[in-house]
């Protein structure tokens, strides 16, 4: 026998890198583990190939958070759309859905989309929720145009008068509804 040669100093393996394409089945997240049969190391004296095993780290995403198959957002909404209710459409991981905003809805209130959640890992057809929080848009007072102070101050008088209170009296500016700077 001779002297083991250089490349691989006797093992009959020398290093070398590839690249391969991995298809991802649905449903993956952050964490889970991917077995790729036989795209490992080579096997000793000439045997099969090793599996590779890939670990997947999922980016986040700018407008959704997951748990699971369950998917969440949230949604911008004007004051006028949360008193009076209105139909909107929202993005949702496959496109987009129209829901509906109920009327008088509140702050925070969410809204469940069934099965337009996340899939299930490997099985698409199982799906989970998605959840839409209501944020609802408060402009500044001081953002508002003349007709639309006059209009909200109006509003804040028929409302004192339903609830029985006596509107804010109005020493300059004040904030939305009448409450704030006096």
């Amino acid at each position: 026998p001779g002297r083991p040669c250089n490349s691989c100093d006797g093992a009959g393996l020398v290093p070398a890198s590839r690249t391969i394409e991995v298809d991802l089945p649905c449903g993956v997240e952050d964490g889970v583990r991917l077995r790729v049969e036989g795209e490992g190391n080579s096997g000793r004296n000439g045997g099969p190939s090793g599996d590779l095993y890939v670990f997947l780290k999922v980016k986040p995403h700018p407008q959704f958070s997951r748990a699971g198959q369950v998917i969440s957002s949230e949604v911008p909404i004007s004051v006028t759309d949360a008193i009076l209710g209105k139909s909107i459409t929202v993005p949702v991981v496959d496109g987009e859905v129209e829901i509906s905003v109920p009327p008088g809805a509140q702050a925070g209130q969410t809204i469940k989309i069934p099965r337009r959640g996340a899939p299930k890992l490997g099985v698409e057809k199982s799906r989970g929720d998605h959840y839409v929080k209501l944020k609802v848009d408060i402009p500044k007072a001081s953002s508002l145009t003349r007709e639309e102070r006059e209009l909200v101050d109006k509003l804040d008088e028929l409302l004192s008068q339903r609830l029985g209170s006596k509107p804010k009296k109005k020493k300059g500016k004040g904030g939305f509804f009448g409450f704030g700077k006096e």
